[in-house]
């Protein structure tokens, strides 16, 4: 297994950050994720357990297609979602830090390396590293800038 963990403050509510998250996923991951180039969510309906959606994604050159499935959603606390090809498990979680700030963690695992790519491990552990910090540093560039702060 490959794992990245990151994680970052940002100046909203834990609300305000797991709503752009998990409740408007669809029109925001492939903001903060510019590496997916087609999202499809496959469940009518708003996000929840269960909900599947399929991507196409392009990370360094390399073209990947995948299902993933939300497999937890604790409002303003957490969302997970995991694919079994390739095998990867996402985790957001969301916590109050400081006031009116907010701690993101976000943690990426790949659960399995195929053969031929064990070889190449630690170049995959640090792009994922790499990609883990990218990942939240555009979720804080991209909520600071949509959502205004509460008023005081």
């Amino acid at each position: 297994m490959v794992k990245a963990q990151a994680s970052i403050e940002i100046e909203r509510s834990p609300e305000s950050v797991y709503r752009f998250i998990a409740e408007e996923f669809e029109r925001n991951y492939p903001r903060w994720s510019p590496e997916v180039k087609e999202l499809q969510i496959q469940t009518q309906g708003p996000l929840r357990v269960g909900s599947k959606a399929r991507q196409v994604r392009v990370d360094q050159g390399r073209r990947t297609e995948s299902v993933f499935r939300i497999t937890h959603m604790e409002p303003s606390q957490r969302l997970t979602f995991e694919s079994n090809s390739p095998d990867f498990r996402v985790d957001y979680r969301v916590a109050p830090h400081h006031g009116d700030r907010t701690r993101l963690v976000f943690t990426f695992e790949l659960r399995r390396l195929d053969l031929m790519m064990r070889p190449f491990e630690k170049l995959i552990r640090h792009a994922i590293q790499d990609g883990a910090r990218r990942t939240v540093h555009n979720l804080k560039r991209l909520i600071e800038a949509d959502e205004e702060p509460a008023a005081a």
